[in-house]
């Protein structure tokens, strides 16, 4: 009995031991790259600030002594996760693969490439159009109102807060596709199942088109629409996957 004991606590004792190892090459590489961003986090900030320069706001303020330092801070460390990911997963890959068959490591990897251009296309799509349209429409309610001037003050923190929510709400939007189809190979759903939620799944992409943009329907379509087209994009994919694997399952049955 303690020797059964024993054999079941060392290769648990193994995966802990490469598991405290990847984690600190992670970590590791987000302390690194959090020194590096925040040396530049200025330059970084100044380009997050352009949509809202080109839309005529030029000023910036902060209501709290720490509010301008911490800001820096913030974009230091969205900086450095952006930099690090890489790196993280890496590190993530090369603990989970020695675990998976061969075909699953095929499966997984593309996936694995797929969503680093995904989010950048998404956050892309953000800054270069969907943060302009939004702040032509928010920052347009300057003037008279009852006598009274009206001017937009924008704060540091809620200008970060407000580009943030769109690079990384546009970016994981942009992963819908990876996460379909990693529910397909899982046999979570099927391709029929996807197909019969479509008119499901484009109520869904307006509403999170609603919660994620302002209110004006410019800022909505931009992204809701994007989403849809992702939804069929994922569709297409699981279609030639599954080909691909029924190829694969005649070939197996000839030889």
């Amino acid at each position: 009995m303690v020797s059964e004991l024993d054999e079941s606590r060392a290769p648990l004792l193994d995966h802990l031991i490469e598991l405290r190892k990847r984690l600190l090459f992670s970590l590791a590489a987000l302390v690194v790259a959090f020194a590096v961003a925040m040396t530049f986090s200025e330059q970084i900030f100044g380009f997050l600030v352009q949509p809202l320069l080109a839309a005529g706001q030029g000023t910036l303020i902060y209501t709290q002594i720490f509010e301008a330092f911490f800001v820096q801070v913030k974009v230091a460390f969205f900086a450095a996760m952006m930099i690090a990911f890489p790196v993280i997963a890496t590190q993530l890959w090369q603990f989970v693969a020695p675990g998976l068959y061969r075909q699953e490591k095929r499966a997984v990897l593309p996936f694995l490439f797929a969503t680093p251009v995904l989010f950048g296309m998404g956050a892309a799509m953000a800054y270069f159009v969907a943060v302009p349209m939004a702040l032509h429409f928010l920052l347009g309610f300057d003037g008279m109102v009852g006598g009274v001037k009206r001017e937009a003050l924008p704060g540091v923190g809620n200008y970060l807060d407000f580009i943030m929510q769109f690079l990384f709400g546009f970016g994981a939007a942009f992963l819908l596709p990876v996460l379909l189809m990693l529910l397909e190979r899982a046999g979570i759903v099927t391709r029929k199942q996807l197909i019969g939620a479509r008119r499901y799944a484009i109520v869904g992409a307006f509403a999170i088109a609603a919660v994620l943009t302002p209110p004006d329907i410019g800022s909505q379509l931009l992204l809701a629409i994007p989403l849809c087209i992702l939804y069929e994009l994922a569709l297409v994919g699981i279609w030639f996957t599954e080909r691909k694997r029924a190829r694969i399952k005649a070939l197996e049955i000839v030889e």
